[in-house]
């Protein structure tokens, strides 16, 4: 047999290739495309790379990797696609390809793995806590933007500029195991806590806890798994999701429904039945779960208020966080949970479906794309005059409170489980307790 660049575990799907008709409606949803005009980098053309890896004699060129890199993985061209192009699951065949048969250069490979191996570690991300504090207490952030330290690094001034500004309190944060329901239980639900959500954004969990229980609802937080694996599967790192897709059916498999606040996490978590689909041993398990998980404004949004919900005069843009839009379809169900907040005002961004660039760890991996696509999005929710952003995931609050403090304008980033814990306990806010997106 021939040589061709992908091996015959899971390639991409020729009949989902052949499904794209090349009609170009993807482009203007496409983040790479709106900043280079590269054909090779809108969604259209990178299936035309896909469909040359399968054809024999072909190589997985350092052309064709660079491309597929480059590409944020927001899904917007799923949601602009008319012909039904399922480019998610393209994408997420290819990017294990490359992780399995590409030789990266091991400066290349070191830094990727230091990301995975800090990052999806809530233990190992504790440990950077007091190192942060002090990084920003002792103003060795400003020294570095001032004399312009990093400006030969983009990496690492990508690492240093979307740091959160922990408090030492962060470290020892945590949810109680179980938080009852108030008044008649309605169900019990099981939370995620997530890896980078549950130490860095700890006053989301928190808030999402008793939103729950003002519902009705019991929520169980169990400490695992540590992460669900969304990082490493939007990246290609298969084996690595795999294992925590596994860990994290077993830690949840028990409960009723599955709650997940951070939409990178709810949209892998809803794919394990893909991912596990050839797992004899995990297959039916695996569909079972991810038919069990829900976004906690999905959640929500399916059952009748219970809570009293008092006024919050606050005037807010809603962010469209990319895997809760594009990958989950969901848009209506978190702007029915803010337009039923009295006092509150929803704004609309111009722009919505264009990638605010976080993706992951894309603005860890390609930092600079993924910095002028975060002034552009900052632009956007700056000049709605809103008084703050709603947002549904970790990386879109961290990427966005960083460009817009960047152009002077700093804008607070909500939860909308924060937002609505103000509205159903008025005297108690958001607390700052390290999160930056509280």
């Amino acid at each position: 047999m021939a040589a061709r660049a992908f091996d015959l575990h899971h390639p991409p799907d020729p009949a989902l290739i052949d499904d794209c008709v090349h009609c170009g409606f993807c482009l203007e949803t496409c983040p790479t495309y709106a900043l280079w005009s590269e054909e090779m980098d809108s969604p259209r053309g990178r299936i035309v790379l896909m469909k040359s890896g399968l054809e024999e004699g072909s190589e997985l060129s350092p052309t064709l990797v660079t491309h597929i890199d480059q590409c944020l993985g927001c899904m917007a061209c799923v949601t602009a696609c008319p012909s039904g192009v399922q480019y998610d699951k393209l994408i997420e065949a290819t990017r294990p390809q490359i992780e399995r048969r590409y030789q990266r250069p091991r400066v290349e490979r070191l830094y990727r793995r230091f990301l995975f191996e800090t990052f999806t570690h809530p233990g190992r991300l504790r440990t950077l806590v007091p190192l942060l504090a002090a990084h920003r207490r002792l103003g060795i952030d400003r020294v570095l933007r001032r004399l312009h330290v990093l400006d030969r690094f983009p990496r690492a001034r990508s690492l240093e500029r979307l740091a959160p500004p922990v408090k030492l309190g962060a470290v020892g944060a945590r949810l109680p195991a179980v938080t009852p329901a108030r008044g008649r239980r309605r169900a019990r639900v099981a939370l995620l806590q997530g890896c980078v959500q549950r130490v860095f954004f700890h006053a989301v969990n928190s808030a999402t806890a008793s939103v729950l229980a003002a519902e009705g609802y019991e929520v169980a937080a169990p400490r695992a798994p540590r992460c669900c694996g969304a990082l490493q599967l939007h990246s290609g790192y298969e084996p690595e999701a795999l294992e925590l897709a596994r860990e994290t059916i077993s830690a949840f498999e028990g409960h009723d429904v599955v709650a997940v606040n951070a939409a990178g996490c709810g949209s892998s978590m809803k794919e394990y039945g893909h991912l596990l689909r050839d797992d004899p041993d995990w297959a039916v398990r695996a569909r079972t779960f991810s038919a069990k998980v829900r976004d906690v404004t999905e959640l929500l949004a399916g059952s009748e208020a219970i809570a009293p919900r008092h006024p919050v005069p606050m005037k807010v843009v809603y962010h469209d966080a990319c895997h809760l839009a594009h990958a989950q379809g969901i848009r209506a169900q978190p702007r029915a949970l803010l337009d039923a907040i009295p006092g509150l005002e929803l704004l609309e961004p111009p722009h919505w479906e264009i990638c605010c660039g976080s993706a992951g760890v894309y603005n860890l991996l390609q930092p600079e794309a993924a910095a002028e696509l975060g002034r552009r999005k900052a632009e956007d929710l700056i000049a709605t005059g809103a008084d703050a952003v709603v947002a549904g995931n970790p990386g879109c609050a961290l990427q966005i409170q960083t460009h817009s403090e960047a152009l002077g304008r700093p804008l607070r980033v909500y939860h909308p489980m924060e937002i609505l814990l103000m509205s159903i306990e008025p005297r108690r806010t958001a607390r700052d307790d390290g999160n930056r997106g509280s």
